[in-house]
This record gives C-alpha cells, structure tokens and sequence, in this order.
C-alpha cells in the first residue's frame, strides 16, 4: 500500500511549531506534497532533516511566497522545477520528481501550488496563463509510460459540490466558469481521475480548505480545493481518502487541512 499525503501548509516554519511536525510523525505517509512552504530551501530542508524523508523544493523568488516541495522515503531518480512556461520556472509553483516503485513501474509526483486570482484583474490573466501550461504539461504526462499523480492546492472548485457557498462565488475567482472549464478538460479530454471525488461519491465536499475568518471552520463552510489527480491505472488503485480536519479550530496548524490517499501498489 502506497500512501499519499498532499497539505498547503500556509508557511512551514508557523506550521511546524503549531503541529505540523506531530501530524507528519502520526501520519506515516510514504509521500507528502507540500504547497506555500514559503521558506527557502536551507531552512526547509532543515526543519525536515531529522525525518525519513527525501526532499526536493523549489522556493519563490519573492520572498516569502509560494514554494512547492515533494517529501518521499523513497529517493527520487531525477526531479524538475516548472511547468514547461519558463514565465513560471522561479514562481515556486510546480515540482516534479521521479520514485521507482518497488514493482519496478515509475511514478510520476508533482506538487502544484495554482494561482489564487483575481476576477477581471492581471492576476486572473496569469492564473489562466499557468492553467494552460498545466493542462499541456498533464497531457504530457498522461502519454508517459508508468503513473503520474498532479497534487496540491489548484485554488478552484470544481463544482457546486466543492463549495458550501457556491452561489455567492459564482463570479468570483476559485469557482468561475472559464476556471472550472479547465476541470472539465483534465476529466474529460485528457482522461485523468479527480481521486478524491472519485471515492468519496456525489457528496458535498469533503472540504479541505475553510477561511481562519469567523465561523467558517465551526460550520463547515468550506472549500474542496486540494486535489489528487491521477492517470487512470494509478486511480483504480486507490482505496481510501481521508482529509486530517482539525479536532477544532484552535489546534489547526494550517488553514488547509491535509488530503491523505492510499493506494494499492507498490
């Protein structure tokens, strides 16, 4: 059984101390993405040095910002920073790395982290900017021998199952229809599995993302906007889903809550 973790961790240093270290422990993820990691890479790869795991991390060049990383106990055979945009390359939004399974098959991991956005602003333009490369770099990845698995925080819902509040965000970035139209294609054309929604069913949510504001949290008023994306032999092979919400709103070390899939391989 492979298991796979992906979490935004909103700043790894604040993340660590409030609880993030615990979880990583309890958890015994053979992987674990990571998206806002929002440190360089000296100080990621010390925070994590008395783990078991390998790292690759590509940080912003705005510091502070963004940063990506893939954590595995297996040792990856090769690893790659960007979406195929050079635009993109020192953004710290995407990460690639390489793990020969055990059975010899070789899978694929990229850690994402997309664009917030912002309707009818240059900062929409760009989101929509990295999506069309994202979506060339997953067509890509999906004619590849062996597995391939898209993490992280894509800051879109894809449907009003994804969002408790839905009709109040029609028209604003995260569920916009030129956004979800994106969604449409990686299901759709391009033959990937949304793993989450695929096990849990036609529900609402599970979210993994609720604001630190007001009662959001208390009411489950959330977003689902942490994926796992997966070709389809890698998402026939998952078996569980579980998201790590927070008992309660004081012992969350993150807004985001993590996104753990099991995987029957290797």
């Amino acid at each position: 059984m492979l298991r796979i973790s992906t979490v935004n961790v909103n700043g790894i240093r604040a993340a660590w101390r409030k609880g993030m270290k615990e979880w990583l422990e309890s958890r015994d993820a053979d992987i674990i993405t990571l998206q806002e990691v929002r440190a360089p890479d000296a100080i990621v790869h010390e925070i994590l040095e008395g783990t078991d795991y390998h790292v690759v991390h590509t940080e912003a060049a705005a510091k502070g910002r963004s940063g990506v990383a893939v954590l595995s106990r297996l040792e990856p055979t090769s690893h790659r920073v960007g979406n195929g945009d050079a635009f993109f390359d020192d953004s710290g939004r995407w990460i690639e790395a390489d793990l020969t399974l055990p059975d010899g098959s070789v899978l694929t991991v990229v850690s994402v982290y997309v664009h917030s956005g912002e309707a009818g602003t240059p900062r929409q333009e760009e989101k929509y900017r990295f999506l069309d490369q994202m979506t060339k770099r997953m067509a890509e990845l999906g004619a590849m021998d062996g597995h391939a698995l898209v993490t992280g925080d894509l800051n879109v819902g894809h449907t009003e199952l994804d969002i408790r509040n839905w009709k109040g965000n029609l028209k604003k970035a995260g569920f916009l229809p030129e956004e979800r139209a994106y969604f449409d294609q990686f299901f759709g054309d391009l033959g990937w599995y949304d793993v989450h929604r695929h096990l849990a069913g036609p529900v609402e949510g599970p979210y993994t993302w609720w604001s630190m504001r007001g009662q959001a949290f208390d009411n489950d008023t959330g977003w689902r906007i942490d994926y796992q994306l997966a070709t389809p032999e890698l998402a026939a092979a998952a078996r569980v889903a579980t998201v790590d919400r927070a008992p309660s709103w004081g012992e969350r070390w993150s807004d985001h809550a993590p996104l753990t899939i099991d995987y029957d391989l290797g």
